[in-house]
């Protein structure tokens, strides 16, 4: 269970594919999502939705997404996540010069995007949700965690780490990406990421049954007792 807090995100993205599951994943993390195929409907979309930020692909039929950008910028406050499989530096300049605030490649993990978003939001003052599972509740904008109505004090690193496994909860995170996400490289032993979670757990096992679960040679999970 998510309580949303306001967070409207509107994706324009031609692949159906793609656009059906950023929807979906923006969702199911407790955004209010609606989602384009192209920048045909954006100026209505824009008046109608008022989002918070939108997720624009860059190759899309008719206008592109630095030309959707300018006009977004032009009409609203919304923030932009650029999404593209351009990587060069010259692409990353122009998408930002069109008003971009961010920039992610494709191919790029789900997780990658929600984190964006979280902290895209973040910085424009957009209160973020709260994350709730069984009785623990994560509230990144706030940097706050309870459980059972006890608050937790975790540390920073810590919380990243809750937050990154709360926002895919019942989704099981591999090591490597946990580190790429929350730490933000790769290069580090394991134990690091099992030194982390242990600390965790016992945090919060100290209020109630376990709810940070390893799936044995793939990684970690964040789920209610079954």
């Amino acid at each position: 269970m998510t309580s949303k807090a306001g967070a409207r995100v509107l994706v324009v993205e031609d692949d159906e594919t793609i656009l059906h599951s950023l929807v979906g994943s923006l969702a199911d993390a407790g955004y209010e999502v609606r989602g384009l195929p192209d920048g045909r409907e954006l100026e209505g979309e824009l008046d109608r939705f008022r989002p918070d930020l939108v997720v624009l692909d860059w190759m899309l039929p008719g206008r592109d997404g630095p030309a959707l950008s300018r006009v977004i910028r032009s009409r609203t406050a919304a923030s932009v996540i650029m999404v593209t499989a351009r990587d060069e530096v010259e692409d990353r300049l122009k998408g930002f010069d069109a008003g971009a605030d961010d920039y992610v490649v494709k191919p790029f993990a789900t997780s990658e995007l929600l984190a964006r978003t979280r902290a895209v939001l973040r910085r424009a003052g957009v209160t973020v949700e709260t994350i709730q599972v069984d009785d623990l509740l994560v509230d990144p904008g706030a940097a706050r965690v309870t459980r059972g109505g006890v608050e937790i004090d975790l540390t920073a690193t810590e919380l990243r780490l809750l937050v990154f496994l709360a926002e895919n909860r019942d989704r099981v995170m591999s090591t490597l990406q946990i580190l790429t996400q929350v730490w933000g490289y790769d290069d580090y032993a394991d134990n690091l990421v099992q030194v982390h979670i242990s600390a965790l757990r016992r945090k919060i096992e100290a209020h109630g049954p376990r709810l940070i679960h390893t799936a044995r040679g793939l990684g970690y999970v964040l789920r209610a007792p079954r």
